[in-house]
């Protein structure tokens, strides 16, 4: 048998790399999520950011930041995105560099005290914070740069696992990495307001599962909960390996770590006071069940609660800016950014 030329072995090799990226980015198409070709493989962009130092006191009693804060004629237009590596001291976590969000307000002299985000996105996804800080960025302009700081974890880990939002001996301590490590290093490194009041976990999709889980079995850690298409539970799109894999087998804790179980389980008033806001594509009748049956247990709990279709939103793209654009909405008077 004749040996095919080099050159159509090349061909060849070169054909199955482009068919695969072609591919990579027609799947990325559908979901809408990963705005660049390194996304696409699960790399996170290096770049670095400066987080400003600030030594000012804050205090939120003074009034609401939009009441208070005068912006300087030459703050900048848009705010900053970046990466920072967080270190998993307490959970020792594998984990990507968490991507970060500053809104103009925090690039100024004397920047205010801002409310801070806490944003997980899906999986398979990445902690890439392009989505939210372009919303922001347009919420910001309406109000004089205000937004809050964001930062957007690895809550998976870079081997594309799903760690089910819990700690565990398979794939780690993904848990404690965002309810330890990430806040401890929030609150020592950025300027943010200190009381839980004026902090949100959100999430979509698969970190929308992880967002509402971490509200309802943390309420002293977080006040405010923005759920963007995310799973009713963690791990509901495949329970059985989740049980088998996360908890060895063990259904009853399964079962325990769902969100309304944890809402259902805990004392009387737990939630009082809670601002919570649930979306999901108004073509994505999965994740609207999902809304409806955590959004329903969390207004049962005491939670004031907001929900909504995205109109013509399946489970990606869309929904998720429209889901942002929607939670921010509401938190914007929540927060002290905007006016009732």
């Amino acid at each position: 048998m004749a040996l095919s030329p080099l050159w159509r072995k090349i061909v060849a090799i070169a054909g199955i790399v482009v068919f695969a990226i072609a591919g990579g980015i027609g799947i990325n198409a559908v979901y809408g999520l990963n705005p660049t070709l390194g996304s696409v493989f699960g790399i996170v962009d290096d770049n670095p950011i400066v987080v400003p130092t600030n030594t000012a006191t804050a205090d939120p009693d003074a009034g609401p930041l939009y009441e208070t804060f005068t912006p300087p004629a030459d703050m900048p237009a848009k705010g900053q995105q970046g990466t920072q590596v967080i270190p998993a001291t307490a959970s020792g976590f594998n984990t990507r560099a968490a991507g970060i969000y500053l809104p103009p307000a925090a690039l100024v002299p004397n920047a205010p005290a801002l409310p801070l985000v806490i944003m997980m996105m899906g999986h398979p996804g990445n902690p890439d914070p392009s989505a939210i800080a372009g919303v922001l960025d347009d919420f910001a302009a309406k109000n004089k740069g205000l937004a809050p700081i964001v930062v957007v974890p690895d809550q998976l880990g870079p081997d594309g696992n799903d760690p089910a939002c819990a700690d565990s001996k398979a794939y780690g301590n993904a848990e404690t990495y965002v309810t330890k490590d990430v806040v401890a290093w929030a609150t020592q490194n950025l300027y943010i307001i200190q009381d839980p009041k004026y902090w949100v976990i959100a999430g979509y999709s698969n970190g929308g599962g992880c967002a509402v889980k971490y509200l309802a079995k943390y309420p002293d850690q977080w006040k405010n909960l923005i759920d963007i298409s995310g799973e009713p539970f963690p791990g509901s799109e495949d329970p059985g390996s989740v049980t088998s894999t996360i908890y060895g087998g063990d259904t009853t804790a399964f079962e325990a770590a769902k969100p309304i179980a944890i809402m259902q389980a805990a004392p009387a008033g737990t939630y009082d006071g809670m601002t919570a806001v649930f979306t999901a594509g108004a073509q994505d009748p999965t994740y609207i069940q999902a809304a409806e049956d955590v959004s329903g247990e969390a207004q049962a709990v005491g939670m004031t609660v907001t929900s909504y279709e995205v109109p013509g939103a399946g489970h990606v793209g869309d929904a998720l800016t429209g889901g942002l654009q929607e939670g921010f909405t509401v938190m914007y008077p929540v927060l002290g950014l905007s006016a009732k």
